[in-house]
């Protein structure tokens, strides 16, 4: 976008698109707490103007807006960037918009509804691909108390103190930090680390849960913690706790 050099460099700047405004609320939170800026629009004439104020690095765009709908903002936002990345949330019927939006030049899409961690992985894949993340962060690293987690590496420390993990603690690790303090269910968890709603024999989720707390928490003040019949948690060690 012409006219927004220096502006916002110190992080990934993400255009948010939607006229619903609960959906654009959650949308934000989940791309800040990815450790991007969101910038939220309601509708296809303030999108553009946003995206002409902030510079966007990628774009979550609703293909049905009113007014100027999602396909003519695509087009736009490719005529003055021809390189940005847009992830178009499409109905789950709209076979016929998912088309028109590809066919616009959307880099991907989900459909409504959709998880947040979903919106989130696609989001990171395109910027990936863009070559934008790695050149911001080099890497995203995780910092919750003295648990640090590093996604380029793929190692975790607490206290200074290395910790080995498998692949899938990692990525369970991973998904928990990426949202500290929030309670995540056993089926949020199995979607977004197994790809999966079927826990085998119903103790897949609690088994890795045991493994991390015998790795992160043995020896220290606990981090994680379960939420009886909601899920876990991670959670900084309160001062003095």
């Amino acid at each position: 976008m012409p006219g927004t050099s220096g502006i916002h460099e110190d992080l990934i700047r993400v255009l948010i698109v939607d006229d619903e405004p609960g959906l654009v609320e959650v949308l934000s939170v989940a791309v800040a707490e990815a450790g991007w800026r969101p910038y939220p629009a309601a509708d296809g004439e303030s999108a553009l103007r946003v995206a002409r104020g902030c510079a966007p690095h990628a774009v979550v765009l609703d293909g049905m807006l009113p007014g100027l709908d999602g396909v003519q903002v695509l087009r736009r936002l490719r005529y003055e960037d021809p390189k940005l990345p847009v992830l178009m949330l499409t109905a789950r019927d709209a076979l016929e918009h998912r088309i028109e939006g590809l066919s616009a030049g959307a880099d991907d899409y989900v459909t409504k509804p959709f998880s947040l961690e979903e919106v989130v992985l696609r989001l990171r894949g395109l910027l990936r691909r863009a070559g934008v993340e790695d050149a911001k962060a080099d890497g995203c690293v995780l910092t919750l108390g003295d648990l640090v987690l590093s996604e380029k590496t793929r190692e975790a420390h607490r206290d200074g103190t290395p910790i080995e993990l498998t692949a899938k603690e990692f990525d369970l690790l991973w998904m928990l930090m990426s949202h500290p303090r929030q309670v995540l269910s056993k089926a949020q968890i199995l979607d977004h680390v197994w790809s999966s709603s079927f826990d085998a024999g119903g103790n897949l989720v609690e088994a890795y849960i045991s493994n991390l707390r015998r790795k992160i928490d043995k020896g220290r003040a606990p981090m994680i913690r379960t939420m009886r019949r909601m899920g876990y948690a991670i959670r900084p060690v309160e001062q003095g706790g």
